[in-house]
């Protein structure tokens, strides 16, 4: 995720990859070694913003994280970062209540012009963190997309376990003269010695530094749950050979060197790459360039627990010198989001209240209170049409956001119907002050939307518990239907305006929107359609696609 501040630079010289390892961490567990995670912040408008985390490895005092951090790259800017570690301790997501291991503060700067920059890690009051000591390493990244698709499975691999049958999972190394960089680590296979991974991608200038003939190693491991993994054995090949694997499978020995002595030794199993194939992967820049529209959509809540917006209390009370929180969000968020759809007409709708003329309950109604034009022209329009609708409905509820998320999804679906490329992605801002009472509706209305053009963004208002919404952002866990059926991606992001009641308008919009242009770019990729006009990717060794 970006970060979240002031808008940087509009020219980044270039982005970088950066990778991070810690040795000597302070062992927080009673019975086990720690579990870190590593948080990157980066320093803006006079605040950290959290800018991304690692996965988070179990019982290891020494890691060596897979997921890399990806940041701008500004030659003229003192770029301030800050690597915090954290040992999880819960299922919570934020860190705030795990065991502190350390902090380093340092520059982009420092870390480019070093390539491997360490440090030690230090405590909050500035302390060393015992022995502890993290290694930022960094990598510029160019600007194609081409990523490496790979499959693969084992037979016969060692058993390593006495009570059971090996757990197995494979790292990748790209060695580069006397250092080695791991580039990925695939999942654990629980108790298999012929495990079938998933398939997985790798961005192609970090699989192998786009030299084709540049020493790939691959390492074998049993996973265990104290951290002692054992090693089973590994193989190296290069990337030109993998690319010949077209028709058939490759096979590649497992050998572990410490064994190669005994006579009787063969291998340690053998692991195949069943499939190899390049894809280019377009940007998000790519498709909004090409002329890919953003189309924006409103929903306000009009429930009463908003307040009676004549009160200085409620939620909705327009002051004449300063917008409520409902105004600021649409504000921050829309102001970015206008730029991407050309003609700045946007519908406005409202959910939770009885319009006129009737006063009938309405989860459907566009502020302008013309069904047959619900468009309001720019932001300021839509900010015009809401106070205008607070004038004329009465709050009333309950609180149901999937008659509009529906609503939406249905111009979504005519889009992807029509077949006519990546020409419009749809962007619904929901804005709310509490608890949904159609969840049920709603987990149902997002699995449909998963499969669409189509993003929503939550915004929760005021002070109210927003477990819900959290639980449809889907970050901790993979969102389902009542039926059972997962969300095919993940397109809700959600964020509490209470957060940013103190920060810059900007601090929001680059939190909300921060998911959206990989949101979109995945969408399209998923697809395998091109920005228009095509253009044809460039030339590789192997399968293309």
């Amino acid at each position: 995720m970006p970060p979240i501040g002031a808008p940087p630079p509009v020219n980044p010289a270039s982005k970088v990859e950066l990778r991070v390892s810690c040795t000597n961490l302070l062992d927080k567990d009673a019975l086990s070694k720690s579990d870190p995670i590593c948080r990157m912040k980066m320093f803006q408008g006079g605040h950290w913003y959290e800018s991304g985390r690692t996965e988070h490895i179990m019982n290891t005092l020494n890691p060596t994280f897979a997921r890399p951090f990806t940041v701008d790259y500004y030659f003229e800017e003192v770029q301030k970062l800050k690597f915090e570690v954290f040992d999880i301790d819960n299922a919570t997501d934020t860190l705030d209540d795990d065991d502190f291991l350390g902090y380093m503060e340092c520059t982009l700067g420092q870390i480019v012009s070093n390539k491997t920059y360490t440090q030690p890690l230090l405590l909050k009051e500035g302390k060393r963190a015992g022995k502890g000591s993290i290694s930022v390493t960094a990598e510029e990244l160019s600007g194609t997309s081409e990523h490496v698709h790979l499959t693969f499975f084992a037979r016969k691999l060692d058993n390593k376990d006495f009570f059971s049958k090996s757990d197995p999972y494979l790292e990748i190394y790209r060695c580069d003269y006397a250092s080695q960089q791991m580039v990925y680590r695939t999942e654990v296979v629980k108790n298999n010695l012929n495990p079938k991974w998933k398939p997985f991608k790798v961005n192609m200038q970090t699989l192998c530094d786009r030299d084709f003939d540049k020493k790939l190693l691959f390492k074998c491991y049993d996973w265990d749950s104290d951290g002692s993994h054992d090693f089973i054995g590994q193989f190296e090949t290069t990337y030109r050979q993998m690319s010949q694997a077209v028709g058939s499978p490759m096979e590649f020995p497992c050998i572990n060197p410490k064994k190669t002595k005994k006579k009787s030794y063969k291998n340690s199993g053998v692991i195949t790459l069943q499939s190899l194939k390049v894809v280019k992967e377009y940007s998000f820049l790519d498709y909004v360039m090409s002329g890919c529209q953003i189309n924006f959509t409103v929903g306000v809540d009009f429930t009463a627990s908003n307040g009676d917006p004549r009160q200085t209390t409620s939620l909705h009370y327009i002051n004449p010198y300063a917008p409520n929180e409902y105004m600021k969000a649409l504000i921050a968020v829309g102001e970015v989001v206008q730029d991407y759809d050309s003609d700045k007409l946007f519908p406005a709708l409202g959910f939770g209240a009885r319009i006129p003329p009737n006063f009938q309950v309405s989860h459907e109604f566009p502020l302008n209170f013309n069904s047959q034009n619900p468009f309001c022209t720019g932001v300021q329009g839509i900010v015009e049409a809401y106070q205008n609708a607070l004038r004329q409905v009465q709050l009333y509820g309950p609180t149901n956001i999937a008659p509009i998320i529906k609503h939406v999804a249905r111009f979504a679906q005519a889009e992807q119907q029509k077949g006519g490329g990546a020409e419009n992605y749809y962007v619904l801002l929901l804005l709310t002050d509490g608890v949904i009472t159609d969840m049920a509706e709603t987990r149902e209305a997002i699995v449909r939307a998963s499969h669409l053009p189509m993003s929503i963004i939550i915004v929760g208002v005021g002070d109210a518990d927003f477990t819900d919404m959290e639980v449809l952002d889907g970050d901790d866990g993979l969102l389902k239907s009542p039926r059972g059926e997962p969300v095919k991606r993940d397109i809700v992001q959600f964020v509490p305006f209470r957060q940013f009641k103190s920060s810059a308008p900007a601090a929001l919009s680059r939190c909300v929107l921060a998911e959206l242009p990989t949101q979109v770019s995945g969408y399209f990729n998923g697809l395998g359609m091109a920005p228009l006009p095509t253009q044809p990717p460039p030339a590789y060794p192997g399968p293309s696609q």
